[in-house]
């Protein structure tokens, strides 16, 4: 069984969604430390005018305490839904398939969301459901899993929990993934290194590494083609040549 653990990010790119199309279970690492301005509260939309912009979700936190992705709270003091849903549609509005899921979003930024990590994973399970992926997923969140260890240890005590032999990780991991423990347990570890594919897009030259809303709107039931192309080849073996 192959596993990809991942934090939860709000509007991730489509490389994110690669990986869960690619496990057999997907583990939302929602128990982990919030890392303020990170892509765990924002990513990135492509305007009119050719250029990006970050969409960031203001949160509740006390500059001096370490705390969770789950426990984050959303500052709703804030009218940031309604400022993300305008941008959203000033962007995509003439995007050729803003129409056919406009609707679909526009209700989950009408719903007033008191954590972050809710919120983020609401977005991602709707997209992959509208990719066609989330049918023949399991989700799975690791605070439910009641799992002890720290780093490598961690990740290796989830995937035992949970069955898996394979696990797939992003190639950033590699700077503190201690690859000889995945040996030791027996768990077959690959590397994920996406090849960012170019698609229709409006609005001047291509941007990669856009939210994949980004491309959702503009290439529409396609979309998961293209996720595919750029996941082809992309996983490495450890040690493998």
């Amino acid at each position: 069984m192959r596993a990809v653990i991942l934090q939860p990010m709000y509007l991730p790119w489509m490389g994110y969604f690669g990986l869960i199309d690619i496990a057999d279970v997907f583990v939302f690492y929602d128990d982990v430390q919030f890392v303020k301005r990170s892509w765990h509260q924002r990513n990135k939309i492509k305007m009119p005018n050719g250029n990006w912009i970050w969409l960031t979700v203001p949160v509740i936190q006390n500059p001096d305490k370490k705390i969770n992705i789950n426990e984050v709270m959303i500052n709703n003091s804030i009218k940031w839904a309604e400022k993300h849903w305008k941008s959203i549609k000033h962007a995509y509005t003439k995007a050729p398939f803003f129409k056919d899921y406009a609707p679909i979003f526009e209700e989950i930024y009408k719903k007033e969301w008191t954590y972050l990590s809710n919120l983020n994973i609401a977005l991602i399970e709707k997209i992959s459901d509208l990719l066609g992926l989330k049918n023949d997923k399991k989700f799975i969140y690791s605070s439910e899993l009641k799992v002890e260890g720290k780093k490598t240890d961690r990740l290796i005590n989830i995937l035992t929990k949970i069955g898996a032999d394979e696990y797939i990780s992003g190639p950033t991991a590699k700077a503190y993934i201690d690859s000889n423990k995945f040996k030791e347990a027996g768990i077959t570890l690959y590397w994920y290194e996406f090849n960012h594919p170019t698609y229709p897009q409006l609005y001047g030259d291509f941007i990669p590494f856009m939210s994949v809303i980004d491309l959702l709107f503009n290439v529409g039931e396609n979309a998961l083609n293209y996720i595919r192309k750029g996941s082809k080849n992309a996983l490495i073996l450890e040690g493998g040549t």
